[in-house]
């Protein structure tokens, strides 16, 4: 049925209605199913929650990471302003004779990424991970001087 006929033309209703029209065609799946990448990325940085403070002269970002040795982590710049924090946790081998009962903590890939502003000093970024604490603090770059008026002589003839 044809949401037209019922007199809804509200654009929330169109939407609808084309969305219902995407999944009708069967004929081309491939375009609408996210890569097994996209997924894998979004679960990982969902899974990565992180703390960002801005201080005068600095952006901190803060994450945690317990049981993580600085080996398992990494913290790259892409693109000229995009930070990367990314790595994996791995579980502990089983010991023979010992079986989980329950198993909670989060083990595999884990990944943010964060767009930095223009003020960001790309080339002044620092990480320490303590205490099972990352934290990556990254410079701002002093603000532009203001353009002072520039005066020129008028010559008369």
């Amino acid at each position: 049925m044809d949401i037209r006929l019922m007199g809804l033309e509200n654009p929330l209703f169109h939407t609808l209605h084309h969305m219902m029209d995407l999944h009708a065609d069967d004929s081309d799946k491939s375009n609408n199913v996210p890569s097994r990448n996209y997924l894998r990325d979004a679960k990982a940085m969902a899974a990565t929650p992180a703390d960002i403070k801005e201080y005068k002269n600095s952006y901190v970002f803060i994450v945690d990471m317990p049981g993580l040795k600085s080996s398992d982590i990494k913290v790259q710049l892409e693109d000229g302003n995009v930070l990367i924090i990314s790595g994996e946790s791995k579980r502990e081998e089983e010991k023979e004779g010992a079986k989980y009962v329950r198993m909670e903590r989060r083990v595999g890939k884990f990944m943010r990424k964060f767009l930095l502003p223009e003020n960001a000093n790309t080339d002044a970024i620092s990480a320490v991970c303590q205490d099972g604490v990352l934290t990556v603090t990254v410079e701002k770059l002093p603000p532009p001087e203001p353009k002072k008026p520039k005066t020129v002589e008028a010559k008369v003839a």
